[in-house]
Formats: structure tokens, sequence, C-alpha cells
């Protein structure tokens, strides 16, 4: 039986920078309650980290019920540190439910 080595512990993004390949297209997802400037919320957030957002890089879809809404960004990612950073800035947002 193989056995499997414990993780080490990740800086920086170096694990992400093993398993993508810089720059890349990378589409990020936010789930939150509905609100009439959740996608604005992301998008802002989402600049602070991705500078040069293209037309078109943000897509919003409500829930049936109206309750939830996911918003889609897509942009260029430049490292896993730029990743890690959006990610733990979006996660401790207190409008924002899930990010994927």
């Amino acid at each position: 039986m193989t056995k499997i080595p414990p993780r080490s512990p990740v800086k920086n993004g170096e694990e992400i920078d093993t398993l993508l390949k810089f720059p890349c297209e990378f589409p990020i997802k936010v789930m939150g309650k509905a609100g009439e400037d959740f996608d604005l919320l992301v998008a802002e957030i989402v600049r602070r980290h991705c500078h040069d957002l293209k037309e078109g890089a943000v897509t919003v879809r409500h829930s049936s019920g109206g309750k939830y809404v996911s918003v889609t960004v897509s942009f260029t990612a430049q490292s896993g540190a730029q990743l890690d950073g959006l990610y733990t800035e979006l996660s401790r947002h207190e409008r924002v439910m899930m990010v994927l």
C-alpha cells in the first residue's frame, strides 16, 4: 500500500501555480443574496485584483425563486497569489455566501 505524504503548507498561491499555467483565462463564480447592486460589488472587488476586466466579463444569474444570485466574472489571472488574494477578499465579505 502506498502511503500518501502529508500536505505541506501553501504560501501565496504556490500550489495553484503548479496546477495552472499563468497567465490564463479564469472564471470565478460568487453567490449571495439577491440585491440590486450585488453584481457591482463583486465586480468592484475583482477589479481591485484584476485591473483590466473586459466588457462582457460579468454575467449574472438569479435563482428560480429570485432570492439568490450568482455572479460569474471571467478575467485573465496572472498568478496563484492573485487568485488567493481575490478568493480571500470575496470570501470575507459579509454579502458573499460562496465563492467557486
